[in-house]
Order: C-alpha cells, then structure tokens, then sequence
C-alpha cells in the first residue's frame, strides 16, 4: 500500500498536480494551519521547537493550546481533556489525519534529522530515510511524543542534478 501512495504523490508532483493552482480555478489560497490534538501539550511543544527549530507563536492557555510555525507552515497544538483517556489514532480504523508531511531541503538534513530524531525521548521511528516508492523521493516516518504520525520528505525536485 505505501507504494501506492507513493506512486500517487510521484504522479502529483511530476505531473504539477501539487504546483500552485490558477486562483480562478479554485476559491482555496492553500492550508492556513493545521490543528492536532496532542496527549501531551509540553512534550509535542518541545518537539517542535527544540527538535525541529520551530518557534512559538503564540497560543492560548485557556484552552490550552500552543501554536508553532517554521515560518512557512503553522500549526495549532491543542492538549486533549483528558490524556489517559485519549484514543490514539488507528490510521486503519479511525477517520482524521493520517499523518503530516513536512518538506526537508536536503538529503543530508533529512540523514541529520533521523539521527537526531533517533536520540529524541518519546519519538518512535516508524520507517529510517528511504526511497519513495522507485525514488528518488526520499522520506521517513516517525512519531511525535503524543503519537503524532509525521512524514519528513526531501522530493525529487529538492534532489542535486547529476
């Protein structure tokens, strides 16, 4: 199955399906931000801001929620009522985000992440840096300390020319 997503996101970008639409095409300017549900507000705030040099951008302590961004993408961390109580998502059986792709620049960056992903408490490597589908896309998978599914991809296109 992986490599039928992957032989999807190949045909996406090859083909400029994933490149910036006409604006009369579409009523859409793209994503704003993405808002997760966390187990534990503190650890996937630091996560993304210790782990991956994200910064804080604000966030709302009521609610609580702690919002990030890597100056490209935003992000909203929202802390779950009750974390012991919380389903973790089941990407076979549950409806919701599958996982998170987060483009890296460079294959040596995406190598240094995995290391440093590998010494991180609480991340769980799902899949080390490989190729997507025949490549040279290449991606890995991990989780965050909340569970979290996040993708971390360098596309072809990101790729040095021979």
């Amino acid at each position: 199955m992986r490599f039928a997503v992957a032989g999807l996101i190949f045909l996406a970008t090859s083909m400029g399906l994933a490149s910036e639409p006409a604006r009369s095409e579409t009523p859409t300017l793209g994503v704003n931000h993405i808002g997760l549900a966390v187990s534990n507000l503190d650890a996937s705030t630091m996560f993304f801001t210790e782990t991956l040099g994200w910064r804080r951008a604000g966030g709302d302590p009521d609610y609580p929620a702690i919002f990030v961004t890597d100056g490209k993408a935003f992000v909203t961390l929202w802390q779950v009522e009750d974390p012991a109580r919380a389903t973790p998502f089941d990407r076979r059986q549950n409806v919701g985000l599958h996982h998170l792709a987060m483009t890296v620049e460079s294959l040596e960056k995406l190598h240094a992440l995995h290391e440093k992903l590998k010494a991180t408490e609480g991340v769980r490597i799902e899949f080390a840096p490989e190729f997507l589908g025949q490549g040279p896309t290449t991606h890995m998978m991990v989780r965050d300390p909340s569970g979290l599914r996040l993708e971390f991809i360098v596309p072809a296109s990101q790729m040095p020319k021979p």
